[in-house]
């Protein structure tokens, strides 16, 4: 098959017209014995040759082909081969194609098919490199996340509405600004707090006025202001990304919000690294993380806040950890998180409660 002739077979105008003429099976003529892969179409991947010279594209879902395989076979294209020990619902540490781990050779890539085969996802942790997207098995695309656009996700600046709600919370139309905080254009009233990785889109995660979250398909879970710690030596980590917010406008944006919230309880053991799902969040950035001396962890005041202080203490290192201890807010009850107390005391009061934070072995003993 001429060079013309695949690109044509994968242009995307020409994708409709083949669906419908032949909806499960298209033939091309090419060079006897000669083999291609064409991953632009729904679910056809390997082009077998015939003896008469004809190749043949089969739908793998006509033939029910398992969905893990799908994906596999997908990255195979993108030069991510992987074995039988990849199994779905676990993270692993592959070689990274684009960067070959450098000069020590590690295996940076971190690979992540979700539990339903739906999708898989990667991303290289080595700050140099950042490859990163995700393919989907009923797609006919390879997702690269710089692909990924606020026109693409219907996403438009905040207006008057969202801009008063974040004011009433002491949060500037500066600090909204330069972490590219957007409301969706189709609903005015929420808030889309955009993901970035080397200045570039690729996740986001929705909020309603009452506090109900969701995410754009696809996007990993990844620390909200990766971008911030990029070069940082002390790092603050937070439970949401208003209270990323908050501690920026107290003069702090080494600042990262875990992805998720918190775990209901501390677990007794550490799994293994591509087991530990909930906190892969870390792992991907562990090159991030080896750089910090010092992380200073300011999670909700709430059982659930204290047990994910403890799961990331004991991820991270105990000693070099610092706990914040949020001030009291009457005779029973304490502040919950940064936002409650930039809000009721102020941006210096937040800067001063964070710069006393207590190492973390001592607030503990």
């Amino acid at each position: 098959m001429s060079v013309i002739q695949n690109l044509w077979l994968c242009c995307p105008r020409t994708q409709p017209l083949l669906f419908k003429i032949l909806p499960r099976i298209y033939v091309a003529f090419s060079p006897r014995g000669s083999t291609i892969w064409c991953h632009s179409m729904s679910q056809a991947t390997k082009v077998s040759s015939f003896p008469d010279g004809v190749e043949q594209v089969v739908d793998n879902n006509a033939l029910g082909v398992p969905k893990v395989e799908i994906l596999k076979q997908k990255m195979e294209l993108l030069g991510i081969n992987l074995d039988n020990s990849c199994l779905p619902g676990q993270y692993h540490n592959l070689f990274c194609p684009k960067c070959k781990g450098e000069k020590l050779k590690e295996r940076s890539l971190s690979f992540h098919i979700i539990p339903d085969c739906e999708f898989a996802m990667w991303r290289c942790f080595r700050a140099k490199c950042g490859w990163a997207g995700r393919v989907f098995a009923n797609d006919s695309n390879l997702h690269g996340y710089g692909q990924m656009t606020e026109e693409s996700l219907g996403l438009e600046p905040l207006g008057p509405k969202l801009i008063a709600y974040f004011k009433e919370r002491q949060i500037s139309e500066k600090t909204l600004s330069r972490n590219a905080v957007r409301q969706m254009s189709e609903s005015k009233e929420i808030i889309a707090f955009t993901y970035k990785q080397n200045g570039l889109l690729v996740g986001c995660k929705f909020r309603t006025m009452e506090k109900r979250f969701w995410q754009v398909k696809g996007t990993e879970k990844m620390l909200y202001g990766i971008d911030d710690i990029n070069h940082a030596s002390e790092v603050i980590i937070v439970e949401g990304e208003i209270d990323k917010l908050s501690l920026e406008e107290a003069g702090f944006q080494n600042c990262v919000s875990v992805p998720g919230g918190a775990p209901g309880k501390v677990s007794k053991d550490l799994p293994p690294i591509e087991k530990d799902t909930a906190y892969q969040y870390l792992w991907n950035w562990k090159e991030y993380f080896d750089k910090v001396v010092r992380i200073i962890l300011a999670t909700d005041n709430d059982p659930p806040g204290r047990a994910l202080a403890d799961e990331l203490a004991k991820r991270l290192g105990q000693e070099r950890c610092w706990q914040v201890h949020w001030p009291k807010k009457d005779d029973t009850n304490c502040f919950k998180d940064a936002n409650e107390v930039l809000k009721y005391m102020g941006a210096d009061t937040l800067k001063r409660i964070v710069e006393n934070a207590e190492p973390y072995t001592i607030a503990h003993y």
